[in-house]
């Protein structure tokens, strides 16, 4: 169970990618209404920052939410600082404290196809499909698991429980809330596909909903980045996770605001 304190020794975190191959991506299919992720090298930056932002509220965090007010460009100029070759990916973590105090971690990353920081599309497949777990304990939703924190040790402890050893693993564990509902992932947004059953006489082909949908956030799960963007875009709807629901073997994606879209298969059977 998540059982940190609101008075405790806690920052609010959000990680995201630096790469500069974001800039050769196509803005073609791009809505004018919303953010496109070739605006700026720093990977969904506006929506990192309005994570930020509401952590900083719902804890009623003053003095970050008065450094958060930066607006796009002098939070991108802010983090340019802490860039040291901008020819190259970064994995950059932003920690806010209570104060307004900002720490910015920066770590190398591996590069990756620029394609996979985009929308899924049809014609969108990866070879190296994710293994992805259900946890088999329950975490009680709070204002830790709806806003990211560095209070993670129950995110820890679900990897732990899955056998995921290391961050570089690729494998996740799907968070379970006390309903039994699917809240998130350890690392990452899942999606899956739609489980509303297509009305008598509507053809696939007429139905314009989306094919995916991701956990409601009323199951307890955090608004990642990468799950705002993928609203945004009509790749996916929200609905309630049951894990009754989830088939052995079937594919999903998984998204974060590092490694942007990866596909993964449910493994509910461990041989």
């Amino acid at each position: 169970m998540a059982s940190a304190s609101l008075e405790g020794d806690f920052q609010i975190i959000s990680s995201l990618r630096y790469d500069p191959a974001l800039r050769s991506l196509s803005t073609e299919k791009a809505k004018d209404k919303h953010f496109h992720p070739s605006s700026t090298p720093y990977y969904l930056l506006p929506y990192h920052q309005a994570r930020l932002r509401n952590a900083a509220e719902c804890f009623g965090w003053k003095e970050a939410l008065s450094f958060l007010q930066k607006d796009l460009t002098q939070l991108s100029e802010y983090l340019d600082a802490h860039i040291l070759d901008k020819t190259r990916p970064w994995r950059i973590r932003i920690v806010i404290e209570r104060t307004g105090a900002c720490t910015v971690e920066v770590n190398p990353t591996a590069s990756i196809d620029p394609l996979n920081m985009l929308i899924p599309n049809r014609e969108h497949t990866q070879s190296n499909l994710w293994n992805i777990y259900v946890d088999t304990g329950y975490i009680t939703p709070s204002a830790f698991t709806r806003h990211k924190t560095t209070a993670r040790d129950f995110y820890n402890a679900a990897r732990v429980r899955a056998g995921i050893m290391s961050p570089l693993d690729q494998a996740e564990v799907l968070l379970v809330n006390p309903e039994g509902q699917v809240m998130e992932g350890s690392i990452t947004t899942p999606y899956f596909r739609r489980r509303r059953p297509v009305s008598k006489g509507e053809s696939l082909e007429s139905d314009t909903e989306p094919d995916w949908v991701t956990p409601l956030l009323s199951s307890g799960g955090n608004a990642g980045t990468t799950r705002q963007y993928a609203l945004a875009e009509g790749f996916c709807a929200e609905e309630i996770i049951e894990v009754a629901e989830l088939i052995d073997g079937e594919v999903c994606w998984l998204s974060n605001g590092v490694r942007g879209f990866i596909r993964g298969r449910i493994v509910l059977n461990r041989r």
